[in-house]
């Protein structure tokens, strides 16, 4: 898995534990839908940090908390083509 999709894979799953939908997501945190959208599927290679804290706080999560995940945790640059 690419780096940027496990961004999408965090956003993805989140939105179901919770029952959001993209648009919902997208309202709740300010953020125009386009942008998750964007991340989720794959056109954002690099989301700023700013975005991601503004998701992870509509989660209610710090963003070291969004960024704990066992696959982000296990990625290895190394890995990269």
């Amino acid at each position: 898995m690419k780096y940027n999709e496990l961004f999408a894979k965090r956003i993805l799953q989140l939105c179901a534990e919770r029952n959001y939908s993209v648009n919902k997501l997208a309202t709740l945190c300010n953020l125009r839908q386009s942008t998750i959208e964007n991340i989720i599927n794959g056109a954002s290679k690099n989301p700023q940090a700013k975005t991601l804290h503004k998701i992870a706080n509509t989660f209610n999560m710090t963003l070291a908390e969004f960024l704990d995940f066992e696959e982000l945790n296990n990625y290895s640059f190394d890995d990269e083509n």
